[in-house]
């Protein structure tokens, strides 16, 4: 697990977000943060818990985590979530491999096992539905490849079969109701009435002009 501080001015608050697969900083560097530092975790080739010592000088911290990100942080920060004033989740679940709450397993082993340069622009895509939107991420991809990207799905894979869904430590959450990786209906099984739907696809964060948008 790799983390990089996309902001930090030396505010009192911060966010800690911790992002999906595939992702590096790269898609995440226009989007603002006015009033707070932001920490981004990435990279879940290996995965372990959490190093928050960063974080203790802040008056205020939040989590914002976002598709396979909402499990990752959960199974690791269950015991350390009171040090978060607010929790998000947005575009996942706790079961991200379920065929009625998460990924299908046969849909994440269909990429898994036909991985490929050609398969992770397809991935790519599917996290859009505005044609304007997609070519903003493909200009600012992420600067990883091929190979690493299907480590990291198989890593990913191997914990959760091992460990099995997190604890719901979360106080908001978010149903991207066009997700075509995670779907909004299977997210609304996985949360319940408890989440709030918002009309966005699998990627939101263009439909942001600065972070706060997401501190539930």
């Amino acid at each position: 697990m790799q983390s990089t501080w996309l902001h930090r001015h030396q505010h009192r608050e911060c966010i800690v977000f911790v992002s999906g697969w595939g992702m590096d900083p790269t898609p995440f560097l226009e989007i603002t943060a006015a009033d707070c530092d932001l920490c981004m975790f990435f990279d879940y080739r290996h995965l372990q818990p959490f190093t928050l010592q960063s974080f203790v000088g802040y008056e205020r911290l939040h989590l914002i985590t976002w598709s396979m990100g909402v499990w990752v942080a959960a199974h690791f920060l269950a015991d350390q979530a009171d040090m978060f004033a607010s929790r998000t989740a947005i575009g996942g679940t706790l079961f991200p491999v379920d065929g009625k709450r998460g990924i299908p397993p046969e849909k994440y082993d269909e990429l898994v096992h036909g991985f490929d340069a050609e398969a992770q622009e397809g991935f790519f895509q599917a996290m859009f539905d505005d044609p304007d939107q997609c070519q903003r991420f493909l200009t600012h991809r992420p600067q990883r490849q091929a190979p690493e990207l299907l480590d990291e799905l198989t890593a990913i894979r191997s914990l959760y079969s091992q460990q099995g869904p997190a604890a719901d430590i979360y106080t908001h959450k978010i149903v991207t109701s066009r997700d075509r990786i995670f779907s909004g209906r299977n997210q609304m099984r996985a949360w319940g009435r408890s989440a709030t739907v918002h009309n966005w696809p699998h990627f939101p964060f263009y439909h942001l002009t600065d972070w706060r948008g997401l501190v539930g």
